[in-house]
């Protein structure tokens, strides 16, 4: 079949390592070995991350309040010129950002069909940041972007539940994230790690790996933590990741152990080395840190949102909880702390269900949709 060549435009693709990067980076260099052609648009920093494929630069500022993030302000003429050389079978347009947005409007006029993958549930972000009042207005953007693409794809069934829910009329398809099974799995729980790190044998490690921001639900983490531990109980927490509120978090629980951003060996050992993995974010669209720790093996307690709530069937591989429900997440944190039948039991079904999140079927799916949509300029 004739090779395609897809141009990627996206908000973040190599200057902070998360969610979105990972998984672009991943179906890029999966398309490329695949022997098609990509090229990727987006901001970018000095020393950018190491991702795969041809990327062209655009202008962009730090976003307000994360300055780690880029925002793209323009589709400069430089770069629509590298896009027409290029002449893409597909646009696949990840951010509905100002780059986004030109790049929509850019290939429209050229007839080029254009596919939009949603990564971030924005609208879940605005009570964090005391901007409900907007979810309307945002919606509404929102709406008319995804309108104009031939088809979205959302990462669960709930998400694109949400997505039709606010009237998107675009075609909505199904496409979920994967899993690295050989890497993230029981097995590489050490006991020397857990101990250089200043944990006793005894003690329960109820681990968060994310960005350390308002909106991942760290009060509640925190909260969840200190209640244990005034009741007595053997925990202590495992905090892996950077960001904004690392200082605040620190104050919150100072006998934690905070890692850092950790990546490859380092990753999947620390997550096999703690026991209960506690996750209250509520604006995850797919929930790869979940799925991480449940390939690890570890019990799970996880907010019941959209993005979550399509990978834990609670009760058998996790525990779900209402977003928010500060009560609700401590009696399903203490109860896998106290049942250690319980949270082997969980954590075993945990890696089973995460089986089914193969990444060469993800991504073929992907290069299917492409194909299709593409029809025979594909």
């Amino acid at each position: 079949m004739t090779p395609l060549r897809i141009a990627l435009f996206t908000g973040n693709y190599n200057h902070v390592e998360d969610g979105v990067s990972r998984t672009l980076g991943r179906l890029v260099g999966y398309l490329l070995d695949q022997g098609h052609d990509v090229l990727v648009f987006g901001p970018t920093i000095d020393d950018p991350l190491d991702q795969p494929g041809r990327f062209v630069a655009v202008p962009s500022v730090a976003a307000p309040g994360r300055p780690e993030y880029r925002v793209s302000t323009r589709f400069p003429t430089r770069a629509r010129r590298e896009a027409a050389r290029f002449a893409p079978h597909v646009v696949h347009i990840a951010t509905p950002d100002v780059l986004g947005h030109k790049a929509l409007r850019w290939a429209r006029s050229l007839d080029i069909p254009v596919v939009s993958t949603y990564h971030t549930h924005f609208a879940s972000y605005l009570d964090y940041y005391r901007l409900g009042l907007a979810e309307g207005a945002l919606w509404s953007v929102l709406r008319r972007f995804y309108d104009r693409c031939d088809e979205v794809y959302a990462p669960t069934p709930t998400m694109r539940d949400a997505l039709l829910k606010h009237d998107i009329s675009s075609t909505i398809r199904l496409w979920p994230r994967g899993i690295e099974l050989d890497r993230f799995r029981p097995e590489a729980r050490s006991p020397e790690w857990r101990r250089a790190r200043g944990f006793e044998d005894d003690e329960v490690v109820v681990s968060f790996v994310s960005r350390l921001v308002k909106e991942k639900g760290l009060d509640v983490f925190a909260d969840t933590v200190r209640s244990l531990q005034s009741e007595g109980r053997p925990v202590r927490a495992l905090v892996v990741g950077e960001g904004p509120e690392r200082g605040a978090l620190n104050d919150e629980l100072p006998d934690a152990v905070f890692t850092g951003h950790l990546s490859g060996s380092e990753l999947s050992t620390a997550y096999a080395s703690s026991d209960v993995f506690l996750f209250p974010s509520d604006t995850e669209t797919f929930g790869n840190v979940t799925l991480e720790a449940m390939a690890s093996g570890l019990g799970v307690v996880a907010a019941d949102a959209a993005g979550t709530a399509s990978l834990i069937d609670s009760g058998r591989t996790g525990l779900l909880c209402p977003p928010r429900n500060r009560p609700a997440f401590l009696d399903a944190t203490r109860q896998i702390v106290v049942d250690v039948d319980l949270r082997h039991r969980l954590g075993h079904a945990a890696r089973e269900a995460a089986r089914a999140y193969d990444w060469s079927e993800v991504l073929a799916r992907m290069l299917g949709y492409y194909r299709a949509v593409g029809g025979s300029k594909g």
